[in-house]
């Protein structure tokens, strides 16, 4: 049904709609519109300490429809979920769904843990659509970065005085290009424009663009902006159009998983006859909110193979893969080792214990 009906951030109404009926359904009390936004929901189930938390994905991408496989993350959340009450009713513990909409660069997470969405959580986890078995990912810290250039327009066959606002987007790209070489391997730069000119024959006096950057740390994605700015800067300077630029206030933090929890999930997955790996170091993940979770509370965000390594993310096959046999399969298997997870940490507080005793000393 989600997969069916994509919605893209923060208009996830008929997914969370869907969702949060069927965990009713399953006993767990709900509330919705949690932390102001409207898609937004909690469900629990059971008495806690320990409140072990599973994260639910459900937004599409604008046009791609579920080219990231979310409708595959937040069922994998809900199933395990609802398996995981018989854990809570024999041990002393509670199994929460977080709802979480917008995570496609519109950061909900971050809302959501600016306004305490995740207080009195003890761990929380999730697991990602993709094309290999990883217990937790490796992510990048990312900021989006809005651009505008504002010219003076003219006749573009006259020699007539005139500023191009779009030449001083393109040269802003070809700075970056030339600064690329200059960052680190973890470090990506990438953008799009928006506003190019509306006449092939009018000097355009407005461009924009849109942009985000990322890095492994966030020290260095601070570092990394006041560069990318640079070039900006530089080809206002070139052109002499006006430059205006916003940074958007949400900052995506870099995933930190627990190890504990990681090793615990591989070996219930490993158990259902996968070959996970532990971490996923590439560096090819991209950026998720859910790293502020985890900055917050032990996490993991583990992937699940839905599809062949060569179908890309983000890519008209992957939208396909996510509603194929595949991925059934993942979501089954995924779901019920979540769920073996839960149950070890309720069943056993010494797991627990390890896993905040890791997390209270840093990394």
């Amino acid at each position: 049904q989600i997969h069916d009906t994509p919605e893209t951030g923060f208009q996830e109404t008929q997914a969370a709609g869907w969702l949060t009926a069927f965990l009713e359904t399953a006993g767990f009390s709900v509330e919705t519109g949690v932390c102001g936004l409207p898609t937004a929901f909690r469900a629990s189930y059971g008495d806690g300490p320990p409140d072990i938390a599973m994260i639910a994905e459900y937004d599409a991408l604008p046009g791609a429809g579920h080219a990231c496989g979310h409708n595959v993350s937040c069922t994998i959340s809900v199933g395990a979920a609802v398996a995981a009450r018989l854990a809570a009713d024999r041990f002393h513990g509670r199994i929460s769904v977080i709802g979480t909409p917008g995570e496609e660069m519109l950061g909900g997470k971050i809302m959501m843990a600016d306004r305490g969405g995740f207080e009195g959580i003890d761990a929380a986890m999730m697991i990602h659509s993709g094309t290999a078995d990883f217990a937790t990912t490796s992510t990048l810290a990312c900021r989006i970065l809005e651009v505008e250039f504002f010219g003076q327009a003219t006749h573009a066959a006259a020699r007539q005085e005139g500023i191009n606002a779009l030449e001083a987007l393109i040269q802003s790209f070809g700075a970056i290009n030339s600064l690329r070489q200059h960052i680190r391997s973890t470090a990506r730069v990438h953008g799009i424009i928006t506003d190019g000119g509306q006449a092939t024959n009018v000097v355009p006096d407005y461009s924009a663009g849109k942009f985000i950057v990322r890095a492994a740390e966030k020290n260095y994605l601070d570092e990394l902006q006041e560069r990318i700015l640079g070039c900006f800067q530089g080809a206002a300077t070139a052109s002499g159009a006006r430059l205006e630029y916003r940074w958007d206030p949400l900052c995506y933090a870099p995933m930190r998983g627990n190890t504990v929890l990681a090793r615990t999930y591989a070996a219930n997955i490993k158990s259902l006859g996968r070959d996970v790996r532990l971490v996923d170091n590439s560096g090819t993940f991209g950026s998720t909110d859910m790293g502020n979770v985890s900055q917050l509370v032990p996490a993991i965000h583990a992937t699940i193979a839905i599809a062949p390594a060569e179908v890309l993310l983000h890519s008209p096959e992957f939208t396909v893969a996510a509603a194929s046999e595949a991925a059934i399969d993942g979501l089954t298997d995924a779901a019920k080792a979540l769920a073996m997870t839960v149950t070890d940490l309720l069943a056993d507080p010494e797991t627990m214990a390890k896993v905040s005793d890791e997390f209270g000393g840093g990394q």
